[in-house]
């Protein structure tokens, strides 16, 4: 019972003051009248100490033989301004794909390049996990983390949702009458915002006009598609709110005019199909990294295409996003280390990578292909040497094993075998041409579940697979952690130790 109450504690976010709580005690005292709660103190003393040992070492159990991994980080401050670094990995397990949040360390010293890349080091160093086996980091684009990714000469993937925001920030700063109209719908979302006479009246209004019952949306500058939801929702509401505005004579100058709410349906238009991208490459639960390329593709020839119908301010806006994201995704390095994650996932293969790239593309699998068969076939030729030598003190007691009949032809074979070695280099030649022919897989299925189907006919590639599917295409996972991080230390449990909060937080992630 006392380690169930530990779980929920842990698992989900709650205060260690709980077990304390007159309410909490009630509940208790009526499931098991024989069960008696032990102190606040016990569980944060022994009972969340055992339980961060335990996970934690399950943790670095699973870690133990990792051949390749990614990472994300990010930096964050708590709601007492205590500056936290986040570390999360993940890998992929018997083609599951699979997140750890490892860190999120107390970082009080200066945040510069030097000092983050060192924090990072330290934070591998003490998960016995070697920097040669991180295959990226991916982050944001602070200059201090792009630095330290340099530093420590690790290849880092710029986080796409991060990047295709400051896409959108670049084009809508553009354009003047952007901003005139953003700033009128905050105005308008700020006087519902703190005005229950007003929201009493939105309400009355949206019935009256058979409109959805929606509350109306805030921006936030630091959250993806949050504008464009506001803007999105004044849309929808644009009757109801303009009924509501003029019945108070205070208010009527807030009325949006026409040329305002011109300017938000066109920048709407542009705007709306992005936010979906966003969403689906921010999950960590499946493949995104493969997914980039294509995506940029689909941007540039269908949703930021420019269409008939298209006014100028949104034919603007479609035309600097696309420039944007072509200028910050054209980095050489960049631009190969996505093709060959989408080389490898079998929804897109070759298909969205430019023409005169497959050749080298291909060149480059490969390489990784024949340098994985290499050290396959140095662990087979350890393992067997190994075995011979075990095999070569007989026990005296053992029986020799009966032959079956089958043995005598099998001898038979391999002394008549006359069929020359194949070499790596054939065979790898022969797997890349099988997996080229053999045809894609749908567009909405999981690849890694085709993997896990065909790997035993890819034995070489399948382990390139591994080692770029596991790659996440935004800093997502680290931004998660310090949602959680934000319900561990609230305005209740602000004196929390940084000890204690990182102990929480790693629980609160990994616990099944």
């Amino acid at each position: 019972m006392t380690n169930a109450i530990g779980y929920h504690i842990a698992k989900d976010m709650a205060p260690i003051a709980t077990v304390e709580r007159t309410g909490f005690k009630r509940l208790m005292n009526t499931a098991d009248k024989r069960y008696a709660i032990p102190s606040r103190k016990y569980f944060s003393q022994t009972v969340l100490p055992n339980m961060f040992k335990t996970e934690r070492e399950k943790v670095a159990a699973e870690l133990k033989h990792l051949k390749h991994f990614a990472a994300t980080s990010d930096l964050w401050s708590s709601r007492t301004m205590e500056p936290y670094l986040s570390l999360t990995v993940h890998f992929i397990d018997e083609w599951q794909l699979r997140t750890r949040v490892l860190e999120t360390a107390y970082f009080p010293t200066e945040h510069t390049g030097e000092m983050i890349a060192q924090g990072l080091t330290s934070m591998l160093s003490s998960w016995d996990l070697k920097e040669e086996n991180l295959v990226a980091i991916t982050t944001d684009n602070g200059a201090n983390v792009v630095k330290a990714a340099e530093l420590n000469h690790w290849m880092r993937v710029q986080c796409f949702g991060h990047r295709l925001h400051l896409a959108i920030e670049n084009a809508l700063k553009k354009q003047p009458a952007v901003d005139r109209a953003v700033k009128v719908c905050k105005k308008i979302v700020s006087s519902f915002s703190y005005s229950w006479k007003k929201k009493k009246a939105l309400h009355k209004a949206q019935i009256e006009l058979n409109l959805p019952q929606h509350n109306l949306k805030t921006s936030c500058p630091t959250r993806w598609g949050s504008m464009h939801l506001m803007t999105a929702r004044l849309l929808e509401q644009k009757k109801a709110i303009t009924q509501v505005l003029s019945d108070d004579r205070a208010s009527r100058h807030l009325i949006p005019k026409w040329s305002d709410l011109d300017v938000l349906e066109a920048m709407n238009k542009a705007l709306a199909p992005l936010v979906e991208f966003t969403d689906a490459l921010s999950g960590e639960e499946y493949v995104t990294i493969s997914s980039v390329k294509p995506v940029l593709h689909i941007l540039h020839s269908r949703v930021l295409a420019e269409e008939d119908d298209d006014v100028e301010l949104t034919k603007a806006i479609k035309s600097d996003i696309i420039s944007y994201l072509d200028d910050k995704f054209s980095d050489p390095t960049t631009e190969e280390f996505l093709d060959m994650a989408s080389f490898v996932d079998p929804r897109f293969k070759a298909s969205y990578i430019s023409a005169h790239h497959v050749p080298t593309i291909q060149e480059n699998i490969k390489k990784e292909m024949e340098s994985a068969a290499l050290d396959h076939t140095g662990q087979t030729r350890g393992s067997t040497a190994a075995e011979h030598q075990h095999s070569s003190f007989p026990s005296s007691e053992a029986k020799k094993p009966k032959k079956s009949l089958g043995s005598f032809f099998k001898r038979s074979e391999a002394t008549s075998s006359t069929a020359p070695a194949v070499s790596i280099q054939q065979a790898v030649e022969a797997e890349l041409s099988s997996y080229l022919v053999s045809p894609l897989q749908d567009s909405e299925e999981n690849p890694l579940d085709w993997w896990r189907q065909h790997h035993a006919h890819f034995p070489t590639l399948s382990k390139v697979a591994k080692k770029y599917l596991c790659v996440p295409a935004t800093s997502s996972p680290s931004e998660r952690v310090f949602s959680s991080g934000g319900n561990v230390v609230t305005c209740l449990r602000s004196c929390l130790k940084p000890e204690m909060v990182n102990m929480l937080v790693f629980l609160s992630k990994n616990l099944d």
